[in-house]
């Protein structure tokens, strides 16, 4: 009976070694968390606000259409509901807009590749303390190749860029956003080279842009995806950071910050912070 024990009680030590995040990804370190997020148990994008230091998160379809305000440590400080009726909200991006700091929400999930056209809602970034949010402006995007799935979406300038979820992560490009939303035919722009992008971002001060799947970080200079040179500067291996199912990325200076799912046990989403040793820009 004690060797019975024994062995047990090293099997469990075994395996809370082997499923517990490790310090490090690459060149990066976990600065924080994982910390859990009790009520976005289906996290699906991220996005660091320009207004207000926060970071915006939100359910996957299925749930209200609120965005949670959280800040770096996961404490939850914000829930406001945005004023649409989503079919599969699949991203949230910061960026600038007429208004001044805005909000995207990207209605852009496909699984079945069958939706004629996709929405784009663009608000002004609330403020966390806020219940409901400003009415949006919607896009209505059409591809030019036919539906596509896709979960990635991130803004510079003017312009929103989204990124589809099959085994090339294409970046379509919207042009430059007019006031008060309308019709827009995206334009393709090239492959990233990534397989299920989950989520894309770029970084606050507009010179980065991040791109995930479950297995990696893809860090692209702003400047590069302009000229459709999609070559990565850096890629970041996520294995060893352990997310029960990796989805969303957002990055401020040298911090990475990675949201995903609840487990299969159910619970809350989870929040990481990576500190990273970055190319030069």
């Amino acid at each position: 009976m004690l060797a019975l024990l024994t062995g047990a009680t090293a099997f469990v030590a075994f395996a809370a070694r082997m499923w517990a995040p490790r310090t490090s990804a690459g060149p990066c370190v976990i600065a924080g968390g994982p910390t859990s997020l009790p009520d976005v148990p289906e996290t699906s994008g991220l996005a660091i606000g320009r207004r207000q230091p926060v970071l915006w998160t939100h359910n996957d379809s299925g749930h209200e259409t609120d965005l949670f305000a959280i800040d770096d440590t996961g404490r939850q400080v914000g829930r406001v509901r945005v004023p649409v009726a989503t079919r599969d909200w699949e991203d949230v991006s910061a960026g600038p807009c007429p208004a001044g700091d805005c909000l995207y929400v990207a209605d852009i999930g496909d699984n079945g590749q069958g939706r004629p056209q996709v929405l784009l809602h663009r608000l002004p970034e609330p403020a966390p303390g806020s219940s409901t949010a400003d009415a949006p402006e919607t896009f209505t995007l059409t591809y030019p190749d036919g539906p596509h799935n896709a979960e990635g979406l991130f803004v510079l300038g003017d312009e929103a860029f989204v990124v589809t979820k099959d085994r090339t992560g294409t970046v379509y490009r919207t042009g430059p956003l007019p006031a008060g939303g309308g019709a827009v035919t995206v334009r393709r722009l090239g492959d990233l080279g990534l397989e299920r992008v989950t989520d894309a971002e770029a970084s606050t001060d507009g010179r980065t842009v991040v791109a995930r799947t479950a297995r990696v970080a893809s860090l692209h200079r702003a400047s590069d995806i302009l000229a459709g040179q999609m070559r990565p500067s850096l890629t970041i291996p996520l294995d060893d950071v352990r997310e029960s199912q990796g989805e969303g990325v957002a990055m401020r200076g040298d911090t990475l910050y990675l949201s995903s799912e609840a487990g299969p046990f159910g619970g809350g989403g989870s929040l990481l912070r990576l500190r990273c040793r970055l190319p030069s820009p």
